[in-house]
């Protein structure tokens, strides 16, 4: 006898369970999540995130440093156009600071090319880049004779080791997550604004609403009209 009142209280605790959910459910407003989509779209129409903007930015400052620090290295050594023949001409891998120059030329090529024209996700490109430059100026370093060379001998290769890892981190720990961060933000906007979408149908048009044709109703009151003359008794 008891059995009945136990279901009938587990059917109502189930139902009161599951009004929070649909409470949840109803309280997505569409229109932020089409705005939140739409944020997104235009981010994607701009081109490249704003983030891997800053490491494009970052890749060409290397270039433009390395240049720099080289043409000073030049002009110390007692001007630019003897000292060009000299390292370009004349290239010496023991004395020259040229290779230093080409290998962040290097550098910038294959990061631009990667990550600014065709987008890439991935860190190979970086990885790639970074093993080349510290192992090409961990040889140049024990190889050549640079620190007898004055200061340049070792500002050159230490500044280029450590832009090309600030670069690696910066790629890695910024740049890619965060785009896979955002990436999945958008997934779960547009996830919800079709669920929304179900949940909240839009307003019926006018074409939806329509009535039976009038000739219809008009023979159907005829119809029954007959019917309950029909129907009542003759006197």
């Amino acid at each position: 006898m008891n059995r009945v009142p136990g279901d009938a209280e587990n059917a109502h605790s189930s139902s009161v369970e599951s009004c929070p959910s649909l409470r949840d459910v109803h309280s997505i407003n569409p229109a932020q999540l089409m705005a939140r989509i739409e944020s997104y779209e235009g981010r994607e129409k701009k081109g490249i995130s704003d983030v891997r903007r800053t490491f494009c930015l970052f890749v060409t400052f290397d270039l433009l440093f390395i240049t720099l620090l080289w043409i000073i290295e030049l002009n110390v050594k007692g001007g630019i156009e003897t000292t060009l023949e000299k390292e370009v001409l004349q290239y010496d891998y023991s004395s020259s600071y040229f290779d230093i120059f080409l290998l962040a030329v290097f550098r910038f090529k294959v990061l631009i090319l990667a990550y600014a024209m065709c987008r890439l996700r991935h860190w190979w490109a970086i990885a790639f880049t970074t093993a080349v430059t510290s192992a090409f100026l961990l040889a140049k370093v024990i190889i050549s004779q640079l620190f007898s060379q004055g200061a340049f001998g070792y500002v050159l290769p230490i500044i280029s080791f450590i832009l090309a890892w600030i670069e690696t981190w910066f790629l890695d720990f910024k740049v890619l997550p965060q785009e896979a961060e955002e990436e999945n933000r958008f997934l779960i906007a547009q996830d919800a604004s079709e669920r929304a979408a179900l949940l909240h149908p839009g307003v019926l048009s006018d074409g939806q609403f329509y009535s039976p044709p009038e000739s219809v109703a008009g023979r159907s009151d005829e119809d029954s009209e007959e019917k309950q003359d029909s129907e009542k008794p003759v006197v």
